[in-house]
């Protein structure tokens, strides 16, 4: 019998009364929770409160350095009032920068998002809206795209890529020094050097396959999967991805002092996305019994749209959530091995942090941490971010985000600002004092004078999109809208992040916030006019899931239309 069982008599929550006392959890946990949305948004030029200003220094240009997880939920982070979860070295860059509450990635699955965050385009203007395996998982003929990397190896700076790069065709370009430990679907050019080249040469391809195992191991033999995809690692610390990573960044930055070269470094890790495997010392950090579960937990299935709803009922391994849902011991253990994750790729940056303390660049060096999307980490009773069932929940879309300059951008402040990710290149670009590629419509905004003088970002919704929904977040409100027909014609989502963080009450149609909702449709409409796109066709793979419905579109509103070949438009 689980704790909410048991503190309703022993016997299961009906979902009226779920919701109320979700409700009222949610509504005490968001308490004072809202920030300034207005002002202007301006090219700081000036020394803000904390004496710094966004232009650098005289002599060399300052570093770059983009520390990337993959899949890490923007609540599991010390310095975001998690009562678990222990990142000390993300929380001490968060004390000598600037952390935003409410940064939205634009597509809450890997490879859509890492090429928005590179390109600074929307998905829709890429065309690259999946993975691959589709007409949407590379950049569309005729579009334009100018990769970060490569605009700023032309401006001088040495480039380099360390970890999971997974990005399209296209994309990946202007790059130094590439050292993948994974690299799918492939990028221009094979890595410069490669982990899993190297993992087999000091003899850890058996732990290193085991860990790929806890995930995908299904498809060769059941047994070789693990339950909830978690499974304590047999690998060496020094053999791991994370621990090889930041070798490979280390040896950048050092060659990149010794030359007196800024440099240009992206470093996505592979955790804590799955499979879930995290060293043992990293896994003991947490005591099971003692973690705190989110209040949505065990929100009725009815509630979710229907492909999450059968994702969550499943019992077979790994995704077996219906038995997580009969025997709470596998959320615990799966938070355990998912903070553990969190808390690796932590100490991991913190060397590379250190790095920068040690050649003496850490106060000429511009970082910022942030995620290509998040994971569910068992609120909603989910684990994972299923891409293809919803693109709405704050716990997939929302991504932590902190941005640090010592002496230059304010220390200490935490934002309430909507922030995208295609903020990020006309951020650098202005902190880094490089121009901007003409002609190229650069979709984000620079928040430099948010980070240096404390001005609003003056934006008022964050849009967030795939093939499967599109969504945009504003002040109070968000609004998903689906793209693909859903059984039993499920209702567009709509959520009062004040009065529901945890999303549990969909309020799409319900007449006391209809001028609520229509403010939203609105805006997506407007975006959807004003955004350059191209139309694709094409379902993605759902992985034996099965492609629910087709999808549905009207051309002059800018969504898919569902059917003929992918085109162009600008």
């Amino acid at each position: 019998m689980n704790e909410r069982s048991q503190a309703n008599g022993g016997r299961p929550l009906k979902r009226r009364e779920f919701l109320g006392r979700a409700l009222a959890t949610g509504a005490l946990a968001a308490g004072g929770a809202m920030g300034e949305m207005t002002g202007a948004s301006a090219a700081a030029q000036s020394p803000g409160a904390s004496g710094a200003g966004s232009r650098p220094s005289a002599g060399r240009r300052p570093n770059i350095l983009i520390l990337h997880a993959d899949q890490h939920n923007a609540r599991v982070l010390g310095c975001a009032g998690h009562p678990d979860v222990k990142t000390p070295h993300l929380d001490q860059l968060a004390a000598r920068g600037m952390r935003f509450e409410r940064a939205y990635c634009q597509d809450a699955i890997c490879v859509p998002s890492r090429t928005s965050l590179m390109t600074g385009l929307y998905p829709r203007t890429t065309g690259v809206l999946w993975n691959s395996g589709t007409d949407d998982g590379q950049i569309h003929e005729g579009v334009r795209v100018e990769p970060m990397a490569a605009w700023f190896k032309a401006r001088g700076y040495l480039t380099g890529a360390f970890g999971r790069r997974h990005l399209c065709i296209g994309a990946d370009t202007g790059w130094d020094v590439t050292c993948t430990t994974i690299n799918d679907p492939p990028g221009e050019a094979p890595p410069t050097e490669s982990y899993l080249e190297w993992v087999r040469e000091i003899g850890q391809w058996d732990a290193f396959q085991r860990d790929l195992d806890a995930e995908i191991g299904n498809r060769v033999k059941p047994s070789r999967a693990a339950v909830l995809s978690c499974r304590i690692s047999n690998l060496t610390p020094e053999a791991t991805r994370e621990a090889w990573t930041a070798r490979k960044t280390i040896e950048f930055i050092r060659k990149a002092a010794a030359d007196d070269q800024p440099f240009f470094a992206w470093v996505p890790m592979l955790h804590p996305h799955q499979p879930y495997t995290p060293l043992p010392e990293y896994y003991k950090m947490y005591d099971q019994a003692k973690l705190t579960l989110p209040p949505n937990i065990h929100e009725p299935g009815e509630n979710l749209p229907p492909q999450l709803e059968a994702f969550r009922s499943s019992e077979s391994i790994p995704w077996c959530l219906g038995l997580a849902a009969k025997d709470e011991r596998l959320y615990r253990d799966f938070l355990a091995c998912y903070y553990g994750c969190v808390s690796q790729i932590d100490h991991y940056m913190g060397q590379i942090l250190d790095e920068l303390e040690k050649v003496g660049q850490a106060d000429n060096t511009i970082v910022i941490y942030t995620a290509d999307h998040g994971d569910f980490a068992t609120h909603h009773g989910l684990i994972e971010k299923y891409a293809w069932g919803h693109n709405v929940y704050e716990e997939t879309l929302r991504v932590p985000f902190i941005v640090s300059w010592p002496g230059r951008i304010r220390q200490g402040e935490v934002r309430q600002d909507l922030v995208e990710e295609t903020d990020v290149y006309p951020t650098l670009l202005e902190l880094a004092g490089v121009e901007a590629p003409e002609g190229y419509g650069l979709a984000g905004r620079s928040i430099a004078a948010t980070l240096t003088e404390g001005k609003p970002t003056d934006r008022r919704y964050a849009f967030c999109e795939s093939p499967i929904m599109v969504t945009a977040v504003g002040e109070r409100y968000k609004l998903g809208v689906w793209r693909v027909k859903q059984r039993g014609n499920y209702p567009d989502m709509l959520f009062d992040r004040v009065a529901d963080p945890y999303e549990v009450r969909n309020l799409a149609g319900q007449p006391q916030v209809a001028a609520e909702e229509k403010a939203l449709r609105v805006a997506l409409d407007e975006w959807a006019a004003r955004t350059p796109r191209v139309v694709v066709t094409t379902p993605p793979p759902m992985g034996g899931y099965g492609w629910p419905e087709r999808l549905r579109g009207v051309d002059d509103d800018g969504y898919p239309k569902p059917a003929g070949k992918a085109k162009s438009r600008a």
